[in-house]
């Protein structure tokens, strides 16, 4: 596997590939940002897909992950890459009634270890659900990762695993780490500006 994709040239492939927005969006969260990272516009390159899932995985190298897991749908084909480099299988988790599901006979086996990626996260709340259907499914958290954080490193991840008798916190790997101004609807200048909403994300929102 060859070495890993520096930050510079993932947003170069963001930027060569229109993926890289500038204007007034609605993120998946429900909060409001100028700034939007549509990476479905990029993984629908199979060789973009392969090189930065790979580099994705390069960087859970030697963990003997056994199983990918990411959300539907924003995240299937980064679970599917990771998966592939990782010589692990890969599933997905769907929403279903606001919670993250395991469907279509898809399971996580008791004490496999699972990697959990998305491809990208601003608050992590998908991928805090899929944390939690791991570990009620009696799986181990192997690790999270992401092609791009736009928390700026910000988030992290309470594991609570009820065969480990201390609690673990792990904060995610990316291969791109960009701290992004995000509001709520209240408080978003944009909106205030009567800047047009654009709803690009691939899921609609619940509540």
């Amino acid at each position: 596997m060859r070495k890993m994709l520096t930050s510079k040239e993932v947003l170069a492939i963001f930027r060569e590939r229109e993926a890289y927005l500038e204007g007034h969006f609605e993120l998946s969260s429900g909060l409001h940002s100028g700034r939007y990272l549509q990476a479905a516009l990029v993984l629908q390159y199979p060789s973009d897909a392969t090189k930065l899932c790979r580099s994705l995985a390069y960087l859970f190298e030697g963990l003997e992950v056994e199983a990918v897991i990411s959300p539907a749908i924003g995240g299937i084909v980064v679970g599917q890459k990771v998966a592939e480099a990782l010589e692990a299988r890969a599933i997905f988790a769907e929403r279903e009634k606001g919670y993250f599901t395991l469907r279509r006979g898809f399971r996580v086996n008791p004490g496999e270890k699972v990697l959990v990626v998305e491809d990208v996260m601003t608050t992590g709340g998908s991928v805090k659900g899929i944390v939690r259907l791991v570990e009620l499914s009696g799986g181990k958290v192997a690790g999270v990762g992401c092609l791009v954080d736009r928390s700026g490193g910000k988030i992290f991840f309470d594991l609570k695993n009820k065969e480990e008798l201390v609690q673990r916190r792990i904060y995610p790997k990316s291969l791109v780490s960009l701290e992004i101004q995000a509001y709520p609807k209240a408080e978003c200048p944009f909106c205030k500006e009567g800047v047009p909403l654009v709803k690009p994300g691939s899921r609609v929102r619940e509540g």
